[in-house]
């Protein structure tokens, strides 16, 4: 290995470690306990080390949305695909919501970056990142099927996703009973015209 391939590859091993670090702290404490100096003393580099990454908190919120995104579209595309056979379209769209709604109970403070903080990322836009653009195609991949005659797939699936999220964000508000979280997946998907 050149000396070159090896500083790229310290690089980025940095990188994913000020990332990594930057979600747990967040997960733990909260986004606002999220800063330069205390991931700088965590992860035992100088704050100028940090800043040769990512210029401020802005883009490292930013990197934990799009890794979060790629974490949710895998979840989701696994989740579709392991619905049981016998449940069909419904069962698809059953496993899907469960999958966004468990995703974002489960990593609150990454669900943040990706749909309450600004990291700075443009959605529904040409330059909208990768990452996001497969979250999007996540959800729409299992719904297309669903969306009901004369209905335009994309626009189904953001008024869909617009409902998941609504749900995740009302219930970790205390907005909505957590317990009641199954009942609303089940209402939600029982209005779609499939069987």
């Amino acid at each position: 290995m050149s000396v070159q391939e090896r500083k790229q590859r310290e690089r980025a091993e940095r990188e994913r470690l000020i990332v990594a670090t930057a979600r747990e702290l967040a997960e733990e404490q909260g986004w606002d306990a999220v800063t330069t100096r205390r991931l700088a003393e965590r992860i035992e580099y100088s704050q100028p080390v940090l800043y040769s990454h990512f210029r401020g908190k802005r883009e490292i919120i930013g990197a934990v949305a799009l890794e979060g995104a790629a974490e949710l579209a895998a979840e989701l595309r696994g989740a579709s695909a392991g619905a049981p056979a016998a449940e069909g379209a419904r069962g698809r769209v059953t496993a899907l919501a469960r999958a966004y709604l468990d995703f974002a109970e489960r990593n609150p403070a990454v669900y943040d970056a990706m749909f309450q903080l600004d990291g700075g990322l443009a959605f529904a836009a040409e330059d909208t990142p990768q990452a996001l653009k497969d979250g999007f195609a996540a959800l729409l991949e299992t719904l297309r099927d669903v969306s009901g005659e004369g209905v335009e797939p994309g626009l189904f699936t953001e008024v869909f996703w617009a409902s998941l999220h609504g749900l995740a964000t009302l219930t970790r508000a205390g907005r909505l009973p957590a317990g009641d979280a199954e009942a609303r997946v089940g209402l939600l998907v029982g209005r779609l015209a499939v069987v």
